[in-house]
């Protein structure tokens, strides 16, 4: 969602190697809500989580393919958002992570690597707050957990917040996959309430993060460099790194990525080395 009031218009063209709609979409009736997910490669399960305002595409366009070639990848539009369809609820980072515990119960995952991308960052920590036993480890790119973590202009702009900010390539995105000009409104207030309404995730939850966490963000983020290493250092089991590049530039994210991006296939590997290297005690 912190991209919506950016006031920024990232208009560019989409790159070819852009994820494309497959048939591997499924629904799941959990908790009142008809959520869209779709699985991807085979391996050591890996959950996507989305940014607000995104979708699976938006946010992992990019990269999913790739993990896929070596993870089973299961990605999830969420509550009003692409292809699941409001229930009603106003928006929640802690139900959004009861939701996504329910999935992976529904589909016998155990336990899953979890990469949540801004909002999806959020959702990714209350999950392993929420849901210890079901996260192996942890991918929090541009996560923020306190309001002190980006400027305060940014909070401000939520008042006056308007459907015409959203950056265009998030609006065409989430119109590509659910052609519902009413649903994209929908989406935009749902998600602008919710940064109204957010509140700081206390330290101590925080430090209660037991899972491997890589925290990853940009050196021209909207969530501050600094927040990045203060969270680095709460949760007892981080790794830090910051990369050059805006908002989700690095992942290829469709609203800061520019055509022929390198940075993606960079950062894959550092990825891969996360998400493979044993965790300590196993």
């Amino acid at each position: 969602m912190f991209r919506l009031i950016l006031f920024i218009s990232f208009i560019m063209t989409l790159s070819a190697n852009t994820f494309s709609q497959t048939a591997n979409g499924h629904y799941a009736n959990i908790n009142g809500l008809h959520l869209y997910y779709e699985v991807h490669g085979s391996g050591q399960p890996l959950l996507l989580v989305h940014g607000g305002g995104s979708t699976i595409e938006t946010s992992f366009g990019r990269l999913l393919p790739e993990l896929a070639k070596k993870y089973k990848v299961i990605a999830v539009d969420m509550q009003a958002h692409g292809r699941t369809k409001d229930n009603g609820q106003p928006l929640s980072f802690e139900r959004d992570a009861d939701n996504l515990s329910a999935l992976l119960e529904q589909l016998n995952i155990k336990s899953a690597a979890i990469f949540g991308f801004s909002n999806g960052a959020t959702t990714a920590m209350q999950m392993a707050i929420r849901h210890p036993q079901q996260v192996d480890r942890l991918i929090l790119a541009s996560a923020l957990f306190k309001r002190s973590g980006v400027d305060p202009a940014f909070w401000g702009g939520f008042d006056h917040a308007e459907l015409s900010m959203m950056p265009k390539p998030l609006a065409d995105g989430y119109l590509k996959v659910n052609n519902d000009q009413k649903g994209l409104q929908t989406m935009f207030e749902r998600d602008v309430q919710r940064m109204k309404n957010f509140k700081d995730i206390p330290d101590e939850d925080v430090r209660r993060i037991n899972a491997p966490a890589l925290i990853v963000s940009s050196d021209q983020d909207v969530i501050k460099p600094e927040h990045s290493v203060e969270l680095y250092r709460l949760v007892p089991h981080g790794q830090l790194i910051i990369l050059p590049g805006f908002h989700g530039e690095w992942m290829g994210a469709l609203e800061s990525s520019p055509p022929n991006n390198p940075l993606p296939a960079q950062a894959l590997p550092l990825l891969e080395k996360f998400l493979d290297t044993p965790a300590k005690g196993k």
